[in-house]
Parts: structure tokens; C-alpha cells; sequence
């Protein structure tokens, strides 16, 4: 089965593989081989993750609230 590229995973998506990908590890029941692709996998998952949530307070930190709690300076979200 071909995993889905990083890059193109959701925050939610990432993060649930990656709790898979920590689990497996955490139980030690696969060969070693096997134990550093899963840990190269997560390593790149956990990068996924955090840029995701960095380019999500970068979003909140952009708006503003005008006198009557209005929000401005709100910078359209791509693809929405």
C-alpha cells in the first residue's frame, strides 16, 4: 500500500498517522528495519504538523477587531 506524500496530508490527517506511526514504535513489535522508516515517517509527520499549526496562528495573528468587534485586516484563506 503507497503511503499518501507528507506535504499533502491534512493538520488532522498527519496527526492521526502520527500517533499510529508513535504507537507502533512505542510497542516494539517491529523489526529494526522497519523501526527507523516509521521513525523517518513520524520525524517528517511531526514537521507536517507544526508547520500546519505555525501557518494557523499566523492566520489568527492577521486579524483584527474594529470598535464594534468586527473582524479586519483578515487575510482571505486559499482554496476556501
Amino acid at each position: 500500500m503507497a503511503q499518501t506524500p507528507v506535504t499533502e496530508l491534512s493538520f488532522e490527517q498527519a496527526m492521526a498517522e502520527l500517533e499510529h506511526v508513535v504507537g507502533r514504535l512505542e510497542r516494539g513489535d517491529v523489526a529494526l528495519d522497519e523501526s527507523i522508516a516509521l521513525y523517518e515517517r513520524g520525524a517528517a509527520l511531526k514537521k507536517r504538523c507544526e508547520a500546519k499549526l505555525k501557518e494557523a496562528e499566523e492566520k489568527v495573528a492577521a486579524i483584527t477587531l474594529d470598535a464594534e468587534g468586527a473582524p479586519v485586516g483578515a487575510v482571505p484563506v486559499e482554496g476556501a
